[in-house]
């Protein structure tokens, strides 16, 4: 029995792709069974951008203490910290 997939909608950006993602699953819009592991994307940019920010040296040296502990790179942690309080304060923006 052939299962009919729901067509995938067109977002208009990567965080409406994000959010519906978060809340759909992939098996209802991908036929897994014909993935290929063989794929690359060599021209694939990342959605990331530099930013310059001047930050007293005492909180780099804890930032990167406090990340060493952690296992991960300091610049890694200053981004799951700032995703984190601007979740948490968006929630607050919203009630």
């Amino acid at each position: 029995m052939k299962i009919k997939l729901k067509p995938i909608p067109d977002f208009k950006s990567e965080d409406e792709e994000r959010e519906f993602w978060a809340t759909h699953s992939s098996v209802d819009y991908v036929d897994w069974s014909k993935a290929r592991r063989d794929i690359t994307f060599p021209n694939l940019k990342p959605s990331t951008k530099t930013v310059s920010i001047r930050l007293p040296e005492w909180l780099i040296a804890s930032l990167k203490t406090l990340a060493n502990k952690k296992d991960v790179p300091y610049q890694s942690l200053v981004k799951i910290f700032l995703a984190e309080k601007l979740k948490e304060e968006n929630k607050i923006l919203r009630s």
